[in-house]
């Protein structure tokens, strides 16, 4: 009697589409063009940019400190110069 696969796919599961996966792309890609056409996907297009007074400000802050953190670690921003003998 032979022991089945644990790992062969059963009746109800798709296939493995292998690296990516074709048909949800497909599927966004269709889901994702309907919205955009969509009144609702366009008025959110309209307004993509909008931001308050105080998100903008929360904004620059968030950069600033994201930009205070990877000087440090950047090492383009190193290049050429030297260590300390």
């Amino acid at each position: 009697m032979a022991s089945k696969n644990p790992k062969a796919p059963s009746a109800g599961t798709p296939r493995n589409e292998g690296e990516g996966n074709k048909s949800a792309d497909r599927h966004y890609r269709e889901a994702t063009q309907e919205f955009v056409k969509s009144n609702r996907g366009k008025r959110e297009i309209r307004h993509a940019g909008d931001v308050s007074a105080s998100e903008e400000r929360d904004i620059e802050a968030a950069e600033e400190q994201a930009k205070s953190h990877a000087r440090g670690h950047d090492p383009e921003e190193l290049k050429g110069r030297h260590k300390p003998a």
